[in-house]
């Protein structure tokens, strides 16, 4: 197997969680996004990006685009619909000095 492709991310890497307010989750139910998803899913959903753009933004393949954000959504619906906790941890991330928007 190659090894995977350095993507280029602006999010900070400080822990990120969020826990449902719902009393019935536990901490066995976890959701782990990567940075590199999250880097994805803010440039395309939040920063209105085409997926062309995120990749050249992160420096990889549109295609690697496709995936990162088809497997964070995932993840993210997951949480959300099942009542699970969201941490942010991982992945083959560089960061980046630019400025953010």
């Amino acid at each position: 197997m190659r090894p995977k492709k350095q993507r280029w991310v602006r999010c900070s890497p400080e822990e990120r969680c969020f826990v449902p307010k719902s009393s019935n989750s536990s901490r066995d139910k976890t959701v782990i996004l990567s940075l590199d998803e999250i880097e994805a899913i803010r440039l395309a959903d939040f920063e209105e990006m085409e997926q062309s753009q995120v990749a050249q933004s992160m420096k990889i393949h549109r295609s690697t685009v496709s995936r990162i954000l088809a497997s964070g959504r995932k993840k993210l619906a997951d949480a959300v619909v099942n009542i699970k906790t969201i941490k942010a941890e991982g992945g083959c991330c560089n960061f980046s000095k630019e400025e953010k928007r």
